[in-house]
């Protein structure tokens, strides 16, 4: 199964409209149709206690922007020298 990824519009009706060709054999396809999620006004969920917002991580890497953002904060004791020692005495089995 080959993935391709492209740009379309839902009209009026309901019907797919596809901006780009397709150079694919014909055949039956599988279509997985990902839509923006909505604003908080228009959501149905309703916020039970505003929570405070956390600082967000930057990262140079595009495709770790949102990876850090579930990651709780470092401890202040925290220390990454003792860390890797006990990272490779647990692996080489000293």
């Amino acid at each position: 199964m080959q993935a391709y990824k492209l740009n379309a519009t839902i009209d009026e009706s309901g019907h797919l409209i596809i901006d780009e060709p397709l150079n694919i054999a014909p055949g039956k396809v599988k279509v997985i149709i990902l839509q923006p999620v909505s604003s908080l006004e228009t959501s149905t969920e309703t916020p039970t206690e505003s929570q405070p917002e956390k600082p967000r991580r930057k990262s140079k890497v595009k495709a770790f922007e949102g990876l850090f953002e579930n990651v709780p904060p470092t401890p202040p004791d925290f220390d990454p020298d003792q860390a890797r020692w006990e990272y490779l005495k647990e692996k080489h089995n000293l």
